[in-house]
């Protein structure tokens, strides 16, 4: 197995687990790649997800965001472990109204406890709309 390439085991209880969490389904949140340390997960776009001025509302891209980083997590931990998010910052850089967003999630750093990553949003064109730090603490 290589560095990148996560536990088989692991990719398996990350794509279970993204299968029952009823949050993930409300939105639309769609399972992209899996790999060592690093998640892709997807949202297309609809007028449930906008505020009233037509954008996408920042609650749904922070979801998006959240979600992909706590599946990055998921390919470090053991099987047996589990985390929750203890803070999450996030730069909106550009308004998106159509398409599709991509949050892709990085463990920067992965402890014995914490883990911070970093996470990039795009739209359909690969255009940055989104950046975020967050840091994840493993719950006994």
């Amino acid at each position: 197995m290589s560095e990148e390439e996560p536990d088989p085991q692991k990719v398996e209880r990350a794509r279970a687990a993204f299968a029952s969490v009823p949050y993930a389904k409300f939105l639309g949140l769609r399972l992209g790649e899996i790999h060592r340390g690093r998640a892709t997960i997807h949202l297309d776009v609809r007028d449930e997800l906008k505020q009233n001025q037509g954008v996408v509302h920042g609650g749904a891209i922070a979801s998006l965001i959240d979600t992909a980083s706590a599946f990055a997590v998921l390919t470090q931990i053991d099987i047996n472990e589990r985390v929750t998010t203890t803070d999450l910052t996030i730069h909106y850089l550009r308004p998106i109204t159509s398409g599709r967003m991509t949050a892709a999630a990085r463990v920067v750093r992965g402890g014995r406890r914490l883990f911070v990553l970093s996470v990039e949003v795009t739209n359909d064109a690969g255009v940055l709309v989104a950046t975020a730090v967050t840091t994840y603490i493993k719950v006994d």
